[in-house]
């Protein structure tokens, strides 16, 4: 903030400071129907278009109440903003990885040269990998995800998130999601949610797993 003095009795304040971007809601890279039999079209309809946009709408609307305080236009609650900032934004970063690493059965054609070595340096194999992340997503407590996590070093290492935010690595970023919230399959697969993670393996985007990685 700087103010600018243009008289004794003019005062002119103007805010400098940087403003976060609002967040937008992205396309899928593929058709609704694209991940079948995996994931149905009405699954996917719903987890982007209702969901996904849900999440994006409420980190844009938290970001909206901080500058307005900011401004000193409103009084906030900060806890409360800060923590529905800080679910919403995170849910909708998730969901965008989330798209990502997904493509139809017909083309996976599984984890290259580069990516099994990779995992078989830090986990011991692919199959090591698989087995821990399906276990990560399987014991997830209530709604949240698995999350393969990379730091700063290219160490990786096998996480949960509790919804969107909690039991988060400071420093790592995400390479793998998996969203096991039952939003997610609970119209395919209902509480099976054992059948829709050993499915999900069918549509892993590989090629976008080793992008990451890099």
């Amino acid at each position: 903030m700087l103010i600018y003095a243009i008289s004794p009795t003019i005062v002119v304040v103007v805010n400098t400071y940087k403003h976060m971007k609002q967040l937008t809601l992205p396309s899928l890279p593929y058709e609704y129907q694209a991940l079948e039999p995996v994931i149905s079209q009405k699954i996917m309809e719903l987890h982007h278009d209702k969901h996904h946009a849900a999440y994006v709408a409420g980190a844009n609307g938290a970001l909206d109440k901080l500058e307005k305080a900011r401004k000193g236009e409103i009084e906030i609650n900060y806890r409360e903003v800060m923590r529905d900032f800080s679910f919403n934004y995170n849910g909708a970063l998730l969901h965008d990885l989330f798209w990502r690493v997904m493509k139809p059965v017909n083309q996976n054609i599984g984890p290259s040269k580069k990516t099994r070595e990779v995992l078989k340096v830090n986990f011991g194999g692919v199959e090591a990998f698989v087995a821990e992340f399906t276990g990560a997503a399987l014991s997830v407590e209530g709604s949240g995800w698995a999350v393969l996590w990379k730091n700063k070093d290219g160490e990786l290492s096998v996480g949960q998130l509790e919804k969107h935010n909690l039991l988060g690595l400071n420093g790592m970023e995400p390479v793998l999601v998996i969203d096991v919230w039952e939003h997610a399959y609970y119209l395919d697969y209902l509480n099976d949610r054992k059948s829709y993670v050993q499915n999900w393996w069918q549509i892993v985007n590989w090629d976008e797993v080793e992008k990451q990685l890099s």
